[in-house]
């Protein structure tokens, strides 16, 4: 089983490239979504005791905890502590799944892939990309997204640049869908194709 890594800057379409895979049939397991799940489970009473007003009804609310860690680099480890074993233990259960089923290509969708050096539990990783201009349009048309907010974000995140350079493959999303999903479509071809070679047992 290959594992592709999927990452992407704030505002350059990873989350619908990631749909892009999952329609075409290849199981994602989103870190976001888990991290959402979390929030209103087994998470939430454990942020509520380290950072005290942040949870209601025993749901985390999301603004309340930005505002407490974004811009304290200490408290924000401190949120990285309780919830990245979480979600690596859902990723783990996730990927014995697909294991088990024989299951040639997976997605590990994580927003801040290299930030976390998880580049390190996948065998290829794409990028998400789009110009700097699409990216701060989108991000800003966001209800509730700042300019000073959306700065912040980017200062924590390694530059889109950098993130190509560091990529096996690169899906542009400045160009629209269709040419996104194209990509999308070669990539699955390749890395199944390379899966089915290195275990000529799975599904052609």
């Amino acid at each position: 089983m290959i594992i592709l890594g999927l990452t992407g800057s704030i505002g350059m379409g990873k989350s619908t490239t990631a749909r892009m895979f999952e329609e075409a049939g290849v199981p994602v397991h989103d870190s976001d979504r888990t991290v959402h799940e979390l929030y209103s489970g087994k998470a939430a009473p454990l942020i509520e005791r380290r950072f005290p007003g942040t949870t209601a009804g025993g749901v985390v609310d999301r603004d309340r905890l930005a505002k407490a860690v974004l811009n304290d680099p200490h408290a924000l480890k401190e949120l990285e502590a309780i919830i990245h074993p979480l979600v690596r233990e859902d990723e783990k259960l996730f990927l014995e799944e697909q294991r088990g089923r024989g299951t040639p290509l997976v997605v590990l969708d994580i927003p801040l892939l290299f930030e976390v050096g998880a580049q390190d539990r996948v065998d290829k990783v794409a990028v998400v990309s789009a110009p700097a201009e699409a990216q701060r349009q989108r991000v800003l048309s966001r209800p509730g997204m700042r300019e000073e907010k959306f700065e912040a974000i980017l200062r924590k995140q390694v530059p889109d640049a950098e993130k190509r350079r560091r990529a096996d493959y690169v899906i542009d999303t400045g160009n629209g869908l269709e040419p996104a999903r194209r990509a999308v479509e070669r990539i699955i071809g390749e890395l199944t194709k390379t899966a089915t070679v290195q275990n000529p047992s799975l599904p052609r």
